[in-house]
């Protein structure tokens, strides 16, 4: 495994730490190695279906980019509520119409939700939201962090 400590230094700003969730990141990495999930058999199945995200950081800014492909703009809905933002949508599966058999499905189709915890020094109310072939691009503006100050106290 390739650690980028830039790259991870980023990220975990982004994020709070929380110690359940890394232990779910592991049981679901490897209980998709189990050839028993109807996934691995050929047939998707909605709970299968989370869009990848990348998520960046400038000095101005955090860029946060996800993968939608065939959803429409108008099946996404991007929410910021108490410091969460949650991107959540569906991709339409296509109908069989008279003519058409499917032989074999193996995209993932249905609902999708994904959160992520903003740190403290953004301003939820300027969040640019865009949406391009199948790419959603969320720029989040940070806001001046709290700088720590000296002050002397006076001993009576």
């Amino acid at each position: 495994m390739t650690i980028f400590p830039r790259s991870r230094r980023n990220i975990m700003s982004l994020v709070k730490w929380n110690p359940w969730r890394e232990i779910e990141d592991v049981f679901d990495r490897n209980i998709k190695r189990v050839p028993s999930r109807l996934s691995d058999l050929g047939f998707a199945t909605s709970e299968d279906w989370t869009p990848k995200v990348d998520i960046s950081e400038t000095d101005k800014e955090f860029i946060i980019k996800a993968e939608l492909p065939e959803v429409k703009r108008e099946d996404v809905k991007v929410t910021v509520d108490k410091g969460v933002l949650t991107i959540c949508g569906e991709r339409k599966q296509e109908r069989e119409e008279e003519g058409k058999t499917f032989h074999r499905v193996e995209r993932y189709y249905g609902s999708f939700t994904r959160s992520f915890t903003l740190p403290e020094n953004v301003d939820e109310s300027k969040v640019d939201a865009s949406y391009k072939d199948g790419m959603l691009n969320l720029k989040i503006e940070k806001t001046e962090e709290a700088k720590p100050t000296s002050i002397e106290v006076e001993i009576k």
